[in-house]
């Protein structure tokens, strides 16, 4: 049973913390974006196109997280 209960937290641990990192990160990329948008209005296509690639690598932290989850999960059981 230690083994199942050690693996659920460290599931969700790894979950949790990097959602928690994404969350953060995706805020700090849309604000510096929304506020170089607002610096240099013309430079909008190039900002938004760099701020969706950006958030789309920060977004692959977590989907990484969830796949480590369910590896430590199988192998507790």
């Amino acid at each position: 049973m230690e083994l199942n209960a050690a693996a659920a937290l460290g599931a969700a641990l790894a979950v949790g913390l990097a959602s928690l990192g994404a969350g953060i990160g995706d805020g700090m990329v849309t604000g510096k974006t929304v506020e170089g948008i607002a610096r240099q209005p013309e430079s909008r296509g190039v900002l938004q196109t760099t701020m969706f690639i950006s958030v789309g690598l920060i977004e692959a932290l977590p989907i990484i997280a969830v796949v480590i989850a369910f590896m430590l999960m199988g192998k507790a059981v």
